[in-house]
């Protein structure tokens, strides 16, 4: 089958591959209908995070399941299935706390001799305590397809930034980062019922996005002057909380510059580029919860389906660049240079 490896950086190929096949009996195989990709994968594809030449990329997918091991009892060939970000088995102590992404014999995809999602199709270990079951009819309606393919990664990961962020109704909260998860943050922060939601963006095509997403104000600038702006919006007090979607020393200062005094970060930008850290003085004089991570999208899908599958959500408009397989290098230069927000692919 062909699917996309990574070289080097800024060396990404698509090539053949052994087929997907179960291994164990718990196994799946999941023809991929369609995958994306991740800001997150522009770390490996910028040489800040560690791969092996031909390593295998990507773990946003959903697809039809194609073969099932003896073991696996939730799902028939035929089916169609979303995969969060993360396998896990379901049933251990971690999964039955929804904390998915800790499972002792989890895994992420395109990790050393597991699938990347960014391929024809990929094996689902623990395929019962992974994937979710999506309806029939959706594998015939693109825009649906394409916003539950969100459910994979951004729009759970966005909930749990919300979450993090304590936000609830009535709340004001800002975003730190423009990216799709950022926007997704947006969208989860307007479904929890905040009543003021201020996105930091400079890029109009994305900035517009939040805007239709449920931001009601938005800040240009940065550094001091976006602090500045955040507080002369909010009385000078800050925001109840801020979901901070990048990752970086200076993003994470900013998310912490207009929190107010006892409100809440909700950290999920992948961390990168930190020097120094974050002064915990500040936090402790100022009351400042700090929570988030890596998102436990498995536990957030069940909860989010519904309002994707009734229209009440449509996260969809984050991907603006669509491509079939072979176009996935330029895709990842494309999102490398911010010229594209998020890459869909077609297999």
């Amino acid at each position: 089958m062909r699917a996309t490896v990574i070289h080097a950086p800024h060396d990404i190929r698509v090539e053949e591959v052994p087929d997907a096949a179960v291994q164990q009996p718990t196994d799946a195989v999941v023809r991929v209908l369609r995958a994306c990709i991740c800001g997150s994968d522009l770390w490996a594809y910028r040489g800040e995070s560690a791969r092996q030449p031909g390593q295998r990329i990507g773990h946003e997918f959903l697809g039809v399941v194609e073969e099932t091991g003896s073991g696996v009892n939730g799902f028939a060939v035929g089916d169609l299935v979303v995969a969060p970000f993360v396998w896990s088995d379901g049933s251990c102590a971690y999964c039955a706390e929804g904390l998915t992404t800790s499972c002792p014999q989890g895994g992420f995809w395109g990790s050393v001799g597991s699938d990347g999602g960014q391929g024809e199709a990929v094996r689902v270990p623990f395929a019962d305590g992974t994937l979710v079951r999506l309806p029939a009819a959706a594998a015939s309606d693109d825009r649906l397809l394409t916003a539950l393919l969100a459910l994979s990664d951004v729009l759970g990961t966005g909930h749990h930034a919300a979450l993090g962020a304590g936000v609830k109704p009535g709340s004001t909260v800002a975003v730190v980062g423009d990216g799709a998860v950022g926007l997704c943050g947006v969208m989860a922060a307007k479904r929890l019922g905040a009543e003021r939601i201020i996105a930091l963006g400079r890029h109009q095509a994305r900035t517009d996005i939040a805007r239709a997403f449920g931001a009601t104000d938005v800040v240009a600038e940065r550094g001091e002057a976006a602090l500045a702006a955040v507080r002369e919006l909010t009385r000078g007090e800050g925001t109840h909380g801020v979901i901070e979607a990048v990752g970086t020393e200076e993003s994470m200062r900013t998310a912490l510059g207009i929190v107010r005094d006892g409100g809440s970060v909700g950290y999920v930008g992948v961390p990168h580029g930190s020097g120094t850290g974050i002064d915990l003085d500040v936090m402790f004089d100022r009351n400042i919860a700090l929570r988030g991570g890596v998102a436990p999208v498995r536990t957030y899908i069940p909860e989010l389906l519904p309002d994707v599958l009734d229209g009440t959500i449509d996260p969809s408009p984050v991907f603006d660049v669509s491509v079939g397989l072979e176009g996935v290098p330029g895709g990842y230069k494309a999102m490398d240079e911010r010229t594209a927000l998020k890459v869909l692919i077609k297999p």
